[in-house]
C-alpha cells in the first residue's frame, strides 16, 4: 500500500527545483521521515549528501535502518546514521540520519556544510532547542555562504505558515495522512493509587478486550516502566514485555520496535521517546498514562530538574495516533474525557525554558554576540540570555564584552554542554582528563554503572560492566578524553578524582555537611541540599554534587562524589576569603563582631573579633536601625515631646518616615565610639532633632505647636500632644476666669482639650468649648465645688471674673480689703 506522502513528492521536488526552501506538513504515519530523502537523491541539484535530522537517537537509528531496508541496503552504506554513542556511515553514504545535536556541532565546524546538498529538519513541531538553533544556523549559512543549500522543515502539525515566514516565504506542501479508525476510550484512574497500578490494570484490560495487535503504553519515566513491568508478571506466555527508553542498549531498542512473531503479541512500555518519528510495526493498542517527565530549568537555582506533569493535548493526540498508523486502533486513556481540556494545548518550545549557556556559547563561536540577530520562531528570552552570559563569563568562556575566549572555543569544540566541557578541559590540564570524560558520560547516560548516588561507585561498576551500551559509553569517554590536552596524563588515581572532576563542572554545588546525620548540606552557591542519612555519602564532610532534584529550598542530591579538605583547598584556593563580619543583633540592640574564613556561602572557620573596624560597627548599627525602625533609639521624653509637636504641626522631617529617609545624614555622628544603640547620648539625640528642623522650623513649630499654654492667670501649662482626643492641657478653672474664647493651636485652629481639675487636682470637667461650659454646666459644677472647696472662688459668671491662682482670702489680702 503506497504511503500518503508519495502523492506530494512531485510537489516537493518541484518546489526545491525552483527555490532553496520548503515546508512540508504531513500527519504522523504519512511517511515523511522515510520517503522524502530518497525521493531527492536523483534531483539535479543534489550532488552531495542529504542530512536528515531526528530529535532522538532511537528515532535516528530506526529511520536509517528503515530507509536502508526499503532501498535494499544495510545501514552504513548508502544510508547511514550518526548519534552520540553510535555511528554507521561510509564514503558511500548519501543519506545521513543524525541527531540535532550532532548537526549543530557539524555546521559549526563547517559553516559551509561542504558536500551537503540538503538538510531535512524532521519533527520541527517538537521545538527542541537543538532543532530551533540548527535551523537558525542553517538559514544564516544559507544566506551568507550557501544559497544553493536546500532546507526543508517537516512538521506533523499545521504550523507550516510560521515556518514559511521564518524561511523567507518558503512554499508549504501539505500531505494527507492515512486515516484509519481510532477508538478513544477514557477509562479514568484512581487518584490515590500509584500510576503503575492503574497502568498495569489498564494493560491487562486492553489485552483482554482487544484480541489482536501489539500494545504500546506511555509512562512518564524509567522507574514507572520498571514498576509497571513488575506488576505484569503473570501475562500469557504469548505476550512479551519490552521496555523502550533512551537508556537501553540499541539491541533492546531494536527488539522493542521489531514486529512480533505471527503467534505472539508485544507489550511495549515506553517513555515519550515513542511519541513521534518512529512507526512501531504491529501496534494497534495504546494505553496512555497522560503523564510526561520533562526537563525544567530552574533559573534561580541554576539547575535543570525533571518534572512529572500532565502531558499536553498535542502529545496525547500523537500518542493515540500510534494505534492507528497501520490499521484501525484503540487508545485507552487514564483520564476522563472532560479532563482533556485541562491539559496544556502544546509543550512549550525548549528555547523559552532551557538553560541557554550552550546556545549562547555556540552563537559567540558563530560570530553572533546577540542571539536575537539570528532567525528564530521564538526568540531566546533576554533574562535567560543574560543569565547564561554571566555563567559563561564565570567559566572564562566569554570575555566582559561577550566575545568568545580561547578557553570558550575549546569548550565549544567539545560535543557537550559548557559546564561539562569546562570540566574536561580543566581536568585534562590536571591529568584527570580520562576520569573526567568517564564522569561526563555517567552524567549524560542514566543507568550506566547502576543508579547509585555515589558516582565513584558507579564508575567502578561501569568499568567492570560488559554489554554494548557499556562499551559504547567507554568508547565515547575515550573519544572525549582524546579531545583535551593532558600534559600529566599519567597522574595517579586519587580517591578524590571523581569529586574533583564534578567540582570543576559544578563549582557552586560543592557542598559541606551541616548536620550531624548528614541529611543537610550547604553549597558554595548558597543552596541547601538534602541527602538520605542512611546513604554512605552522608558520612563525608564534603561532596561534589553533580545532579539534584526538587525545589530550590531543599533539593535532593541525585549524584555526587566525596571530596576531602585538601582537594577543596587545591581547587578553590583562589575563592577562599578571610572576612571580618560585623552584624547587628536585635535582641541586644548591639553588634556582634567575628572573623570568618569562607568559601562562598560556606563558613570554614570563625572566631570573635575583639577589634572590629569602627566604620563597620557604625554601619551595622545604622543597618539595624534601618531594618528595625527608629523606635530602637533611646529617645528622651523631651525628644519624644518634640517629635509629637512636629507631627501635630505637620513637620514631616521629624516623622518616622522623614527621619528614616535622612538616616545616613544624622545618625552616624551619634554612633561614633559605641557598640550598642542604648549607649547613644540622649541629649545629643534631642539636639539632633532641633538641628534637623533648623531655626526656621523651630519658629514654625513654636507657632503651630507651642510647648505650653499660658492661662489668663499667667500660669504656664504643658500641652500633651500625644493625648487621646487631641492636644490637652490640665489646669484649674480659676486660672481661666475672664476667658470668653476657647484657646486653640495649630494652623487649623484646633481647640485645646481643657482638662479642668479641682483645687485638689481631681478631674471635674473636660471641654472643647469653654464659653459653652461657662454658660451651661458651670452652674452645677460651681454649686458642688463651693461646698467642697469654700476657700476658692466659684463665681456665678466666670466669664466676667478675674483669673486667679489664689484663694478668696489671699486675693482679698492682696487687694487690701481684708
Amino acid at each position: 500500500m503506497p504511503l500518503p506522502i508519495e502523492a506530494v513528492l512531485p510537489d516537493i521536488r518541484s518546489v526545491l527545483r525552483a527555490g532553496s526552501n520548503a515546508v512540508l506538513v504531513a500527519p504522523p504515519g504519512a511517511g515523511k521521515t522515510t520517503a522524502v530523502a530518497p525521493a531527492l537523491l536523483e534531483e539535479p541539484w543534489c550532488a552531495g549528501q542529504i542530512l536528515l535530522l531526528s530529535p532522538r537517537r532511537l528515532a535516528a537509528r530506526a529511520a536509517a535502518e528503515r530507509i536502508a531496508e526499503q532501498m535494499g541496503e544495510q545501514a552504513g552504506g548508502l544510508v547511514g546514521y550518526a548519534t552520540r554513542m553510535d555511528s554507521r556511515q561510509s564514503a558511500r553514504t548519501r543519506i545521513l540520519v543524525l541527531t540535532e545535536g550532532i548537526f549543530r556541532n557539524r555546521i559549526q565546524d563547517d559553516p559551509e556544510l561542504s558536500g551537503v546538498s540538503a538538510v531535512l529538519f524532521d519533527e520541527v513541531h517538537e521545538r527542541s532547542l537543538d532543532s530551533d538553533f540548527g535551523l537558525a544556523l542553517a538559514l544564516d549559512a544559507q544566506g551568507a555562504l550557501r544559497p544553493d543549500l536546500r532546507l526543508v522543515a517537516m512538521s506533523a502539525t499545521l504550523d507550516g505558515a510560521r515556518f514559511s515566514t521564518l524561511m523567507d516565504g518558503a512554499p508549504v506542501v501539505e500531505s494527507e495522512g492515512r486515516i484509519f479508525p481510532l477508538d478513544l476510550r477514557h477509562i479514568g484512574r484512581a487518584g490515590e493509587k500509584r500510576i503503575e497500578d492503574d497502568m498495569a490494570a489498564a494493560i491487562r484490560r486492553a489485552l483482554g478486550e482487544e484480541g489482536e495487535g501489539d500494545l504500546l503504553a506511555f509512562l512518564p519515566g524509567v522507574a514507572e516502566i520498571e514498576r509497571t513491568a513488575e506488576r505484569l508478571d503473570m501475562l500469557p506466555a504469548t505476550v512479551a514485555i519490552h521496555r523502550l527508553h533512551g537508556s537501553l542498549d540499541p539491541a533492546d531498542q531494536r527488539a522493542a520496535i521489531r514486529r512480533a512473531a505471527p503467534s505472539a503479541r508485544k507489550v511495549i512500555l515506553a517513555t515519550s521517546i515513542a511519541e513521534t518519528s518512529l512507526t512501531i510495526d504491529g501496534v494497534r493498542i495504546v494505553v496512555d498514562s497522560g503523564l510526561a517527565r520533562r526537563p525544567r530549568y530552574d533559573r534561580a537555582a541554576g539547575v535543570t530538574r525533571l518534572v512529572t506533569e500532565k502531558a499536553s493535548q498535542a502529545a496525547a493526540t500523537q500518542r493515540a495516533g500510534r494505534a492507528a498508523r497501520q490499521g484501525p486502533g484503540v487508545a485507552y486513556r487514564l483520564w476522563e474525557s472532560a479532563a482533556t481540556s485541562g491539559m496544556p494545548p502544546y509543550d512549550p518550545p525548549e528555547i523559552v525554558e532551557r538553560d541557554l549557556s550552550a546556545l549562547l556559547l555556540d552563537c559567540a563561536g558563530w560570530g553572533v554576540a546577540d542571539p536575537a540577530n539570528l532567525k528564530w520562531l521564538d526568540a531566546p528570552p533576554p533574562a535567560a540570555v543574560d543569565e547564561a552570559r554571566t555563567r559563561l563569563q564565570t567559566l572564562d568562556a566569554l570575555d566582559s564584552d561577550g566575545r568568545i575566549t580561547a578557553h570558550g572555543r575549546a569548550l565549544a569544540a567539545l560535543p557537550v554542554e559548557p559546564r561539562i566541557g569546562h570540566m574536561l578541559v580543566r581536568a585534562g590540564e590536571m591529568g584527570l582528563g580520562k576520569m573526567a570524560a568517564e564522569v561526563a558520560v555517567l552524567l549524560g547516560e542514566r543507568g550506566l554503572g547502576g543508579s547509585d548516588t555515589d558516582l565513584t561507585a558507579r564508575l567502578q561498576r561501569w568499568r567492570r560492566e560488559s554489554g554494548k551500551r557499556a562499551e559504547a559509553g567507554r568508547g565515547l569517554a575515550r573519544r572525549w578524553a582524546a579531545m583535551v590536552v593532558q600534559p600529566n596524563a599519567d597522574a595517579a588515581w586519587t580517591s578524590n578524582g571523581v569529586g574533583m572532576a564534578l567540582a570543576l563542572a559544578f563549582p557552586d554545588r560543592v557542598a559541606k555537611r551541616r548536620s550531624a546525620d548528614g541529611a543537610d548540606w550547604i553549597s558554595i552557591g548558597g543552596r541547601g541540599f538534602r541527602l538520605d542519612p542512611l546513604n554512605p555519602l552522608a558520612r563525608e564532610a564534603w561532596l561534589a554534587v553533580g545532579e539534584v532534584q526538587g525545589s530550590a529550598a531543599g533539593a535532593r542530591i541525585i549524584s555526587a562524589a566525596p571530596l576531602d579538605q585538601a582537594a577543596v583547598e587545591t581547587l578553590f584556593a583562589g575563592r577562599m576569603e578571610e572576612k571580618r563580619i560585623v552584624r547587628f543583633r536585635p535582641e541586644t540592640l548591639g553588634v556582634e563582631a567575628v572573623r570568618e574564613r569562607r568559601l562562598g556561602a560556606i563558613r570554614l572557620s570563625s572566631g570573635s573579633d575583639d577589634r572590629p573596624d569602627p566604620q563597620a560597627v557604625s554601619d551595622a548599627l545604622l543597618s539595624g536601625v534601618r531594618t528595625g525602625g527608629i523606635d530602637l533609639l533611646p529617645w528622651s521624653e523631651a525628644a519624644q515631646s518634640l517629635r509629637m509637636r512636629a507631627a501635630f504641626a505637620g513637620i514631616a522631617s521629624l516623622s518616622d518616615e522623614g527621619l528614616s529617609e535622612t538616616l545616613e545624614e544624622w545618625l552616624p555622628p551619634l554612633l561614633a565610639g559605641i557598640r550598642r544603640l542604648p549607649d547613644i547620648d540622649r541629649s545629643a539625640l534631642s539636639n539632633m532633632l532641633e538641628g534637623v528642623i533648623g531655626w526656621d522650623g523651630k519658629q514654625q513649630l513654636d507657632r503651630l505647636a507651642p510647648v505650653s499654654f499660658t492661662s489668663p492667670a499667667g500660669s504656664s501649662h504643658a500641652i500633651d500632644y500625644a493625648a487621646e482626643g487631641g492636644p490637652r492641657v490640665e489646669l484649674r478653672p480659676q486660672q481661666l476666669f475672664g476667658l470668653t474664647e476657647h484657646p486653640c493651636v495649630g494652623s487649623a485652629r484646633i481647640p485645646l482639650v481643657l482638662s479642668l481639675t479641682s483645687p485638689a487636682g481631681r478631674p471635674i470637667q473636660t471641654t472643647r468649648d469653654l464659653p459653652g461650659f461657662w454658660a451651661g454646666n458651670w452652674a452645677s459644677v460651681a454649686k458642688e465645688m463651693r461646698g467642697r472647696y469654700p476657700r476658692h472662688p466659684w463665681p456665678d459668671d466666670p466669664a466676667k471674673a478675674s483669673a486667679t491662682l489664689r484663694t478668696k482670702n489671699a486675693d482679698a489680702r492682696l487687694s487690701g480689703k481684708a
